[in-house]
């Protein structure tokens, strides 16, 4: 059974699906940046298939469809709305299908890399979601998200920074959204406060990891990148 959590998410994206790539999509923001870094890492690591999960209309699939077509991309979103203008906008219904990230469809390893563009901090259990993209991945995950933490004022990052060290941040958050837990937004819909560290060391258990800022920062990301890219590529395939 969907929580209430969830079908309010998706409802936003069946009710916002015919403007969602004039609201979402920009050559120019973090996500595409993060996808012209994933194209040189896909190369460099020789990776051929790649796994999308949460991919709204295809951003990626089309990216690579375009740009590098000896790729084997593969979208999973649960929205049916969103899906279909993926299919107005040339993906087939193999390239582009429904999926769960959280209970992904697909045997260990059965793709070279997982990836993720802004989908994490729509997710409030994302560890899961981390865990399925692992299994799922043979040589490795990409992660281009939010980091709360280096976001707001340079006091308001400070303090999200001492509350996370005192382990008490997402007691703050849920004080904050007023028990939720969530904000509400009309250009993001349902969202929860997240950062892409908070499941660093998760990936760090098996991969060498990356980072980088996709947005301008200082040279601390977690202090001052409001989004940030991690790669992280599995010790067993190297």
């Amino acid at each position: 059974m969907k929580s209430n959590e969830i079908l309010r998410q998706r409802q936003y994206y069946k009710a916002t699906a015919s403007t969602y790539d004039r609201s979402h999509l920009h050559e120019k923001d973090e996500h595409y940046f993060a996808l012209f870094i994933l194209e040189a890492i896909v190369r460099f690591h020789d990776i051929h298939s790649v796994l999308d999960i949460g991919a709204g209309t295809g951003r990626v699939a089309r990216f690579f469809k375009e740009r590098s077509p000896d790729i084997n991309v593969i979208s999973v979103e649960p929205v049916d709305e969103l899906r279909q203008i993926g299919y107005q906008n040339g993906l087939s219904k193999e390239e582009l299908i429904e999926g769960d990230v959280n209970k992904l469809q697909f045997r260990p390893d059965e793709f070279d890399l997982v990836c993720e563009f802004g989908v994490l901090h729509h997710i409030k259990n994302p560890r899961t979601a981390v865990d399925e993209m692992l299994r799922v991945a043979k040589k490795g995950i990409f992660i281009s998200d939010s980091n709360n933490f280096g976001q707001g004022s340079r006091i308001s990052r400070a303090m999200k920074q001492i509350l996370n060290a005192m382990r008490v941040w997402n007691i703050a958050d849920f004080v904050k959204t007023g028990g939720k837990g969530y904000t509400l937004s009309e250009g993001d819909g349902l969202a929860y406060s997240y950062s892409a560290f908070n499941n660093l060391k998760q990936i760090s258990r098996m991969c060498d990891v990356y980072t980088f800022n996709t947005l301008p920062a200082g040279a601390n990301h977690y202090r001052t990148a409001s989004h940030v890219g991690l790669l992280g590529i599995k010790r067993s395939s190297l």
